[in-house]
């Protein structure tokens, strides 16, 4: 294998990590952020079905996730770019 064969697969490495890395933050606090959700949904089940608050459309929470769920999909893109340059460098090499 080439030294400009190991230097992309070396890099591809490299951003696949630091993707994964990024990615695993804003992935935990939606999965978080989720769990507290579904826990507000079961108090008002066991309320009597009452909201404790009107609906007027999505909450602070729910646009945090489709936020979280954006930067996830960002990162994982990258990682993506990442395992494409690990393929080119086997290519190359």
């Amino acid at each position: 294998m080439s030294t400009l064969g190991l230097f992309v697969v070396a890099a591809g490495l490299v951003v696949i990590g630091v993707a994964l890395w990024r990615a695993r933050g804003p992935y935990l606090r939606s999965q978080e952020l989720r769990a507290h959700r579904a826990n507000l949904e079961r108090y008002e089940t066991w309320r009597g079905g009452r909201p404790a608050l009107p609906e007027r459309g999505p909450d602070s929470a729910e646009l945090m996730i489709f936020e979280l769920r954006r930067q996830v999909r960002l990162w994982l893109a990258i990682g993506g770019v990442g395992l494409l340059l690990v393929f080119l460098g086997f290519w190359l090499g």
